[in-house]
């Protein structure tokens, strides 16, 4: 029984990595297979459908997702230092981030154009981010405005996300970090409530 837990973890790693590489629609059932090394037999026992396979790793990017921030709330010394550990991300993982876009922005814009009934499932990862952030900002003092900068920043990640991707620059990655590290100290300085 240990094994089937295993072999489940590994595939839902595999199609993760391989879903945001490749994209949902272009990754078969046989890459995940060949990629975890395992039967198409052996794989069906795991998952019947590609969707079964997709509600997997939306759920595992979810906890990942909590995981994290989590985290950042353990290590940081207040709301400001959080959100520009947020603000920071596009930095941290610029890698992947310059080859194959942001993994939640990536997914939910594919499964958008697939009008696939488990997009929202994926966008609420961003739920997840808007809901944390405007929560940051209303310990910063910005409860009034919480959700509207919170956007702004999910915005901001976004947007230099698909520029890096497109782009390629790193000088403007760090740049666009910088600024907006700026902007926050600014909203810092100046609470609302």
């Amino acid at each position: 029984m240990k094994e089937t837990g295993t072999t489940r973890d590994a595939i839902v790693g595999i199609a993760d990595t391989l879903f945001y590489e490749r994209g949902f629609e272009r990754t078969s059932f046989s890459d995940i297979a060949d990629a975890v090394g395992i039967s198409r037999g052996n794989f069906y026992y795991h998952f019947k459908s590609k969707d079964e396979i997709l509600d997997a790793v939306i759920a595992v990017r979810s906890r990942n997702t909590r995981d994290m921030l989590a985290r950042w709330e353990a290590r940081s010394a207040g709301p400001a230092e959080r959100i520009l550990c947020y603000i920071r991300i596009v930095l941290t993982n610029r890698g992947k981030i310059m080859h194959h876009g942001c993994p939640v922005g990536s997914l939910s814009v594919e499964l958008a154009k697939l009008d696939h009934p488990l997009r929202p499932d994926a966008s609420a990862i961003f739920q997840v981010f808007r809901d944390w952030l405007a929560a940051q900002f209303a310990a910063l003092g910005r409860a009034k405005d919480a959700d509207v900068l919170a956007m702004h920043v999910l915005a901001f990640s976004q947007g230099v996300a698909v520029m890096d991707n497109a782009f390629r620059d790193k000088a403007f990655v760090q740049r666009e970090v910088e600024r907006m590290a700026r902007w926050l100290a600014d909203i810092a300085a100046t609470p609302t409530t």
